[in-house]
């Protein structure tokens, strides 16, 4: 078992440093252009899923073999399931714009985060695994942190009634 994740975190951490080495090529390009201005990030996150298999995401407003194509950058968003609570919460970092800027729309399990303000714009599209009731969707927004929190719908029973044979 040891040998999979070793080996697995091996690829993991190859594939992450090629990513890098090709974002700095990126950014020397893009320096050279001078038609835009940043900030450009570019970015992992790594967690261990339920399944314990590690879980690879990517951030930023850049991605490697691609040059910006607008000023607009993506939130580091943070899914958190709590089954003893039911609930699912969202956690997106939006620093720099006002509550009344984000907009938010839940449609197919599929949460669209956006806010601007000033030369702050955010755009995220975030996939909710889990089956979320949408109409319980409450959202806070206090120093550049946005919580959605959403109630899980639990997993219907089957009904009926197992009748003994006497």
């Amino acid at each position: 078992m040891t040998m999979f994740f070793d080996s697995e975190f091996d690829r993991i951490f190859k594939r992450m440093s090629n990513s890098f080495f090709d974002i700095d090529d990126i950014f020397e390009e893009f320096k050279g252009n001078g038609s835009t201005s940043g900030p450009f990030y570019y970015g992992y996150t790594m967690t261990v899923g339920p399944d314990g298999k590690p879980v690879v995401k990517e951030y930023g407003n850049v991605k490697p073999g691609l040059l910006p194509t607008s000023d607009t950058r993506e939130p580091i968003v943070d899914t958190i399931v709590d089954e003893k609570e039911k609930v699912v919460k969202l956690i997106a970092e939006m620093p720099g714009v006002e509550k009344t800027d984000v907009k938010i729309v839940v449609e197919n399990k599929t949460v669209d985060l956006s806010a601007e303000h000033d030369q702050k714009k955010y755009h995220v599209k975030v996939p909710v695994q889990q089956k979320i009731d949408e109409n319980s969707a409450k959202a806070t927004y206090k120093n550049g942190v946005l919580e959605i929190l959403f109630k899980l719908i639990e997993e219907e029973k089957p009904k009926g009634k197992t009748v003994e044979v006497e």
